[in-house]
């Protein structure tokens, strides 16, 4: 038995749904459909076979047509593993997307290898972008690279007839930011971008469907963070002492509050000078999250 509710479907606006996939947490993210016009749109996929199929079933409830373009909005497995079930659409995302997506590969896969992952090929992006492109299928979708911000490589996708943004990991609803491999500051900035855009709902990557109110927690988390990681760095604390040492103070309701180690250090890179987006080795900050969260990282994918 699964141990998580099911995903479900719920209409933001007229012909667009988002597939929401509970809990949230790690690898458990979410999708968005696009119906009507010159055929359906997906945003996302899945990380694992079972999850992608689950999301194809949900689909089809919508509309008997095959998804013609599917949209990645960063490169993390959680949201590209599944490409390989709709293979009729061409696959659009950012021009470094492709690019990690060609490097990582599965990589995703070998930090929870209890997960059963199925059979989840690559598929590259098709058609990539530098800065924004726009769909016209029916509907105008602006795809905006928003980036570094989670990662080096975010679009958003912004619906102006029905004011719905699809934000991707830029935020995420009810669960802690994570920008180890994107950028703080960068994360910051486009918060300030997205939400000039006055957005009446926003279907994050992970969570459930929420409002504009979802930018002012992500900034205040960020604003703290940064914060945090200045008193750290005056005290000489590595992100994990200091981690340890303030936890996740008021922050602590929201899910994954491991990843404030993971925050601090891009926190310290960026306070020493450092450029956004710089890479950064996650393996030995993965392993301090496990230290912070005092065992293995949850992952129900």
């Amino acid at each position: 038995m699964r141990p998580y509710p099911r995903p479900y479907l719920r209409e933001v606006a007229g012909g667009v749904h988002a597939y929401v996939q509970p809990d949230g947490g790690w690898c458990v993210s979410n999708a968005v459909v696009l119906t009507g016009g010159a055929g359906p749109v997906l945003i996302d996929t899945a990380a694992t076979e079972a999850r992608a199929r689950g999301l194809r079933d949900a689909v089809a409830t919508l509309t008997p047509d095959p998804v013609r373009v599917l949209v990645n909005t960063h490169h993390h497995g959680d949201h590209t593993f599944g490409n390989g079930l709709f293979p009729e659409a061409v696959v659009v995302a950012h021009d470094l997307a492709r690019a990690e997506m060609a490097a990582k590969g599965g990589a995703l896969r070998a930090v929870w290898p209890e997960v059963d992952w199925g059979e989840v090929p690559p598929v590259l992006p098709g058609v990539t972008f530098a800065d924004r492109l726009t769909l016209h299928l029916g509907r105008t979708v602006e795809l905006l690279h928003v980036g570094p911000a989670h990662t080096s490589n975010d679009v958003v996708a912004w619906l102006p007839d029905a004011r719905v943004l699809v934000a991707g990991d830029v935020v995420l609803s009810g669960c802690a930011p994570f920008v180890l491999m994107g950028s703080l500051d960068g994360t910051l900035a486009a918060i300030r971008r997205l939400r000039a855009l006055e957005p009446v709902a926003v279907v994050c990557g992970h969570g459930p469907v929420c409002g504009p109110e979802v930018f002012d927690v992500a900034e205040d988390y960020l604003l703290w963070v940064r914060d945090l990681a200045a008193k750290g760095v005056e005290a000489g604390l590595s992100p994990l002492e200091l981690a340890g040492r303030y936890g996740p103070g008021r922050f602590g309701g929201l899910r994954d509050p491991e990843r404030l180690v993971a925050n601090l250090h891009r926190a310290y890179q960026e306070a020493a000078g450092g450029r956004r987006g710089a890479y950064l080795p996650s393996a030995p900050v993965f392993a301090e999250m496990v230290t912070l969260n005092g065992g293995p990282l949850t992952c129900h994918a």
